[in-house]
């Protein structure tokens, strides 16, 4: 469950950037949203991985 409170508090962290990015017109805060959304796609990938190879070990 850890990696998902990590992926939670990510997104939290994202939130004023993506308000920078979308109502003021920031560059650098959309470059630092993409890089955030690069990291969530990263943890994401590897939740599957794990709860993949849990769900096989149980078979």
């Amino acid at each position: 469950m850890s990696r998902f409170s990590e992926v939670k508090e990510l997104i939290d962290s994202l939130e004023q950037d993506f308000t920078k990015f979308y109502e003021q017109g920031n560059k650098a805060a959309g470059t630092r949203v993409r890089n955030g959304m690069q990291t969530i796609k990263t943890l994401a990938q590897d939740i599957r991985t794990e709860v993949q190879e849990i769900k096989n070990k149980d078979k």
